[in-house]
């Protein structure tokens, strides 16, 4: 998956080249170069997390018999937070502006917006295949995930990894987190621990503080020393999204128009698991 998001991030840079600095209105061939390799890009990382839960259950010799199939190309052209990503690929271009405005030059404002589009294209493309995963699971009975780091880590992912989660529990991440979901049962899910102190004395936790370190080095709990939820998001919080809904499409036949909730959205409201199955396929992203 790294080396997946890595291709789209280039492919944004490539993009971004093409931003006239004095013309910053004109978004046109940014976005139209930059959107079909995107959404590519979603549409492989979305069918691996699909065909990951499968064979992750297989390994730990998990029999599983899923609801549905999960229909990655639902996940295509929507961003995690349920807009477009057409509107999203303009933030950058917003970032720029707003940096002009505080002073900044020219050059320096669109290395922020260069940045920004970083972190986009390669959240975009990590949170497609983390969304297909937690679909894959929901939809499978008994099934949940574990958080599996890929060190190095935040001192945040590294608390919240190695302990069950329920199928509904949403996937706490931040921007450019690269922890995924390990699909297991409750009693086989205890194998794949993560210790934080063990990580902590490899040198694997980035981002924590010197008054951090020396509080854990002294004997402090991790658990206490860091805020877990600081920074991190869960996808799908504005709810609901038009993305994906035309009248050809899976969702769009079903809904009949109806705007669509995101699947993290679905995993909160829905009152059981037979619901979520029902909500996900209702809304296109089981078949």
């Amino acid at each position: 998956m790294r080396a997946l998001a890595a291709l789209a991030v280039a492919a944004g840079r490539r993009a971004w080249r093409l931003l006239d600095p004095d013309a910053l209105d004109d978004t046109a061939q940014y976005v139209s170069t930059l959107l079909p390799v995107l959404e590519s890009a979603q549409q492989n990382a979305a069918a691996a997390g699909a065909a990951y839960v499968e064979a992750a259950l297989d390994e730990q010799n998990i029999d599983a018999d899923p609801a549905g199939e999960v229909n990655s190309s639902a996940l295509v052209g929507v961003a995690a937070d349920g807009r477009s990503l057409t509107s999203l690929l303009l933030e950058p271009v917003i970032r720029v502006k707003q940096a002009i405005g505080e002073g900044r030059t020219v050059p320096q404002a669109m290395r922020l917006g260069r940045s920004r589009l970083d972190t986009i294209t390669q959240t975009e493309v990590a949170d497609a295949a983390r969304v297909a995963t937690g679909i894959g699971v929901a939809a499978t009975p008994r099934v949940g995930y574990v958080r599996m780091l890929t060190l190095p880590s935040c001192a945040r992912c590294v608390i919240l990894a190695g302990r069950f989660y329920r199928y509904s529990d949403g996937f706490q991440r931040h921007p450019n987190c690269d922890c995924i979901h390990i699909p297991s049962t409750e009693d086989v899910g205890g194998d794949l621990r993560t210790d934080p102190r063990a990580a902590f004395k490899g040198g694997q936790i980035k981002g924590l503080s010197s008054a951090e370190r020396e509080a854990i080095g002294d004997g402090a709990d991790i658990n206490q020393v860091v805020n877990a939820r600081r920074g991190m998001y869960t996808a799908g919080h504005l709810r609901l999204t038009r993305a994906g809904t035309t009248r050809h499409g899976v969702a769009g036949r079903r809904l009949q128009g109806a705007a669509r909730l995101m699947p993290e959205q679905i995993y909160r409201e829905a009152r059981s698991r037979d619901d979520v199955v029902r909500l996900l396929r209702l809304h296109g992203y089981i078949i």
